[in-house]
């Protein structure tokens, strides 16, 4: 990957972090429990998908938030 492409690559990760950002901003907004329920509820599903591996990624305060502090099958 040339240094351009690997710089176009940036920006649109950060283009698409901002996006993401402020869509998530403007629903907290509106509901800041909804917000809270919804993040909670895409991070067990990635975590379910990820076979477990993202609660290791994720800081201690975030996993008890979302409810990843509890064992899994298969999962220590």
């Amino acid at each position: 990957m040339t240094g351009a492409d690997e710089a176009y690559r940036v920006t649109a990760d950060e283009d698409d972090t901002r996006e993401l950002v402020a869509q998530l901003r403007q629903l907290a907004g509106a509901d800041p429990a909804t917000v809270r329920q919804v993040v909670a509820e895409v991070l067990a599903a990635l975590d379910r998908v990820a076979g477990g591996a993202l609660r290791d990624q994720l800081p201690e305060a975030i996993r008890l938030d979302v409810g990843l502090d509890r064992v899994t099958p298969g999962h220590p």
